[in-house]
């Protein structure tokens, strides 16, 4: 039984531009478990193009997100159940080139959303309209608040006891959660320290407000939170893990939160997790009733709409900085294309990005017009 496409319009059949929808497409696919993404991951260059359902839209993807969190889900480290090939990316934005008959209640063709889905990583998506977020234009701006923005937000207002006055530690700032964190600290009147890898994304921290920036490379991160804050730090926003995460927990005050929303240091590893001194865990949280709380997002899906809704109004009134990271800067230049993914978290892993790394999908227009 093929899926009710809206025929009521004949332009739901064909693209807002007047082009035909292709029958093929690009997209990556998880072809082998591996925390080597190049190993993993194949790109598929005929791919058939997903039909919508009855409450589906089909999403031509413009931007697409690139997550540290991608080369777990490679690794097959989220789910060991799923096995290879399936596909991977977790977000878009894109327009609306066609769509189900109920979904056109709620949208048209042309519109634009964003979304979060596992296979964004491709050039078309069929996206349920109950999950697409729409959007007033196309921008990566929008695709920074979907995963990292809505993280940042959530872990902190659920774990973080933010207050006016506390002191507040976010490990690797200028990342793509990093960035949001610092901002939302700062919002709540929070004295914001942030750790980054280089002077460039210490200007960048300080321009969003960041009150103490500590380049690891020229700094002890250590000596400097001893000597600036011998009464410890009251939050800490932890991506970094192994070495990070020891350093932070003895950085922390009394009834101090250590929050922890990944350990980027050892996704690449083979054996995943850096070790860490965790055997003085329990003597170290009770010598100062300090609490260490996990976050991950698929947990908090109940409030993400709320805090979606809140980041987007903040980014509209220019309240939020959403810093996007195109690969300009790369040593090949601007990320473009699904092939451009593979270069994209090379350059995540190698800590060169400022703000979130974003790859644009360009999209030729066989106008008939």
């Amino acid at each position: 039984s093929r899926p009710i496409l809206d025929m009521s319009y004949s332009r739901h059949f064909l693209d807002f531009q007047g082009s035909s929808i292709p029958s093929s497409m690009k997209k990556l696919v998880v072809t082998k478990l591996s925390q080597n993404f190049r190993e993993a991951v194949t790109l598929q260059q005929d791919a058939p193009v997903p039909l919508p359902g009855d409450g589906d839209l089909l999403v031509r993807n413009r931007f697409v997100g690139i997550n540290a969190s991608d080369i777990n889900y490679s690794a097959g480290r989220y789910d060991a159940s799923v096995k290879p090939p399936f596909d991977i990316g977790f977000e878009g934005v894109g327009d609306v080139v066609a769509l189900g008959l109920s979904a056109s209640a709620d949208y048209t063709v042309g519109q634009a959303v964003a979304y979060v889905q596992a296979g964004s990583f491709a050039e078309y998506v069929v996206v349920p309209a109950r999950h697409a977020v729409p959007l007033p234009s196309v921008k990566p701006e929008f695709l920074t608040l979907m995963v990292s923005g809505a993280t940042a937000y959530i872990s902190l207002k659920e774990l973080g006891n933010l207050s006016e006055g506390k002191k507040v530690l976010v490990t690797a700032a200028a990342g793509g959660t990093g960035q949001f964190a610092v901002q939302l600290a700062k919002k709540a009147k929070c004295h914001v320290i942030g750790t980054c890898s280089s002077d460039e994304k210490g200007g960048f921290l300080k321009s969003i407000g960041c009150d103490r920036t500590i380049n690891y490379k020229t700094e002890n991160i250590e000596s400097v939170l001893r000597k600036d804050y011998p009464e410890g730090v009251d939050v800490v926003y932890e991506s970094v893990g192994g070495r990070m995460f020891d350093l932070a927990l003895n950085s922390l005050a009394i009834k101090g939160h250590l929050i922890v929303i990944g350990f980027i240091a050892g996704y690449q590893n083979p054996t995943g997790l850096q070790p860490i001194k965790a055997e003085l865990l329990p003597a170290k949280l009770l010598k100062k009733s300090a609490s260490v709380r996990g976050f991950f997002l698929n947990h908090y899906l109940s409030e993400y709409k709320m805090a979606l809704k809140h980041l987007l109004e903040m980014y509209e009134r220019g309240d939020l900085v959403c810093e996007v990271d195109l690969g300009d800067m790369s040593p090949e230049g601007k990320f473009t294309g699904l092939e451009s993914v593979f270069r994209a978290v090379d350059y995540m892993y190698m800590g060169k990005n400022i703000g979130k790394i974003v790859v644009e999908l360009p999209h030729s227009v066989n106008s008939k017009l």
